[in-house]
């Protein structure tokens, strides 16, 4: 980053206030009686009525429109373990998004714990203060413990952005991209590099939406995850393929699909040049992908290009989910963020990207036209269709699922977050 945007980076989060959120009051407080009702005495009778039946928490407190962001800051995006008060820029702006894109307001939980075992206790313990769970920028292969532990332990959504969330998005887009180019998930050879949180989830989520796991190759930094290995944790060992093939030469040979969740620069041009006709390349490391798209376009004309980057068409980006995901998950009182929830979600995402694109959509990006094709295969973040497509696809999900505790909401589908929530 220049010395500009860095300084610029600096200057927007300390100034004019540190950090990117605030509280604020719902109810008003200019008098007295309006204290007297917020305070002691009058919050003794919502006490008492919650008291009495634990459900009225979701009547009388924020507690149903309120998530936390957890981390231990051991995989901040792109900058690795640097503990969990450096992580706390990054919980913050997810809470910027939440509330931004999907009104729902967020708290930001820093955790320093020495083992994953101590980090469940301590979420687990507090976890009655709020209505789902968002786990975000923990390492691999702890994030699978923890969020399977904290999901079995408590009785409201938790989910691990970097896990489900890219998987989602990758889903969507996979699935366009790859009607596009005339094949079919079943059929299409993939090749994932990567083999950390983001990339099992992703291959997990595609065999949940048709892939074949005799079809995916996921290599690590020691090569193909083949079932001759003898060095693979039980999560790495899911995607543990009968192969000759043992690097990324080897796979990436006749393959329809690459996704990378890698690092920068790990995929060459020679090696795009002898994927199948029309190959689909997600690049989704950040702010550098596997290969650049300019690149790429340059090596395969025909190459249907995603990547984690805003600056380029395609861009894998997770908050087309999360906020979506949890706005549908929350409004039903959902229990959990099931399979079936994820897959709605998956699909709500393609089928929007195949409308026709509203005008406030071209307008944010100063484009005359877009319509669905290689250069758009997925929505753009600015599309306010998301608020009404994915929340009600994720709750009815939840209900036809039986994980809702509450009915599909009279105010769906929703247009505008501010008329609902505030």
């Amino acid at each position: 980053m220049s010395d500009d945007k860095r300084q610029a980076a600096l200057d927007y989060h300390a100034k004019p206030f540190p950090g990117k959120l605030s509280v604020e009051l719902t109810k008003p407080t200019q008098t007295a009686k309006h204290l007297a009702l917020a305070y002691s005495p009058g919050v003794a009778e919502p006490c008492r009525e919650i008291a009495a039946n634990p459900e009225d928490a979701y009547l009388y407190t924020g507690k149903g429109n309120l998530v936390a962001v957890v981390s231990d800051g051991s995989a901040i995006l792109g900058l690795g373990n640097l503990g969990p008060l450096a992580s706390k820029p990054v919980m913050e702006g997810k809470g910027v998004l939440f509330k931004r894109f999907a009104g729902i307001n967020s708290v930001d939980i820093e955790v320093e714990a020495d083992s994953p075992q101590e980090f469940i206790d301590t979420v687990a313990n507090i976890a009655l203060s709020w209505g789902g769970i968002n786990l975000e920028d923990i390492k691999a292969p702890e994030c699978f413990e923890i969020e399977a532990a904290l999901k079995a332990r408590c009785n409201i959504p938790v989910f691990h952005d970097d896990q489900h969330g890219t998987a989602i998005v990758t889903a969507a887009g996979l699935l366009n991209a790859l009607d596009i180019a005339g094949k079919t998930l079943d059929a299409a050879r993939i090749v994932c590099l990567g083999a950390g949180s983001a990339a099992i989830a992703c291959m997990k989520l595609l065999l949940e939406c048709g892939a074949r796991a005799e079809n995916i190759y996921m290599l690590d930094r020691k090569g193909v995850i083949h079932a001759g290995r003898d060095d693979l944790n039980e999560y790495k060992a899911q995607f543990a393929t009968p192969t000759e093939c043992r690097t990324l030469d080897d796979a990436i040979e006749g393959a329809d699909v690459f996704v990378g969740l890698s690092g920068p620069n790990l995929f060459s041009a020679e090696q795009l040049s002898r994927m199948a006709a029309d190959p689909v390349v997600f690049a989704c490391s950040n702010p550098d992908p596997e290969i650049h798209p300019d690149l790429a376009r340059q090596t395969r004309s025909d190459v249907i290009m995603g990547t984690g980057r805003s600056d380029y068409p395609n861009q894998v980006n997770n908050v087309l989910g999360f906020p979506f995901i949890f706005r549908g998950a929350l409004d039903v009182r959902a229990t959990t963020i099931n399979e079936a929830m994820k897959i709605a979600a998956v699909h709500a995402l393609k089928d929007l990207a195949r409308e026709p694109v509203t005008q406030e959509v071209l307008d944010a990006y100063e484009l005359d036209a877009l319509s669905f094709g290689r250069g758009y295969i997925i929505p753009t973040p600015v599309d306010s269709r998301l608020l009404e497509r994915i929340p009600a696809a994720v709750a009815q999900a939840a209900i036809d699922s039986g994980v809702a505790c509450k009915p599909y909401p009279a105010h769906y589908p929703l247009k505008s977050v501010k008329e609902i929530y505030g």
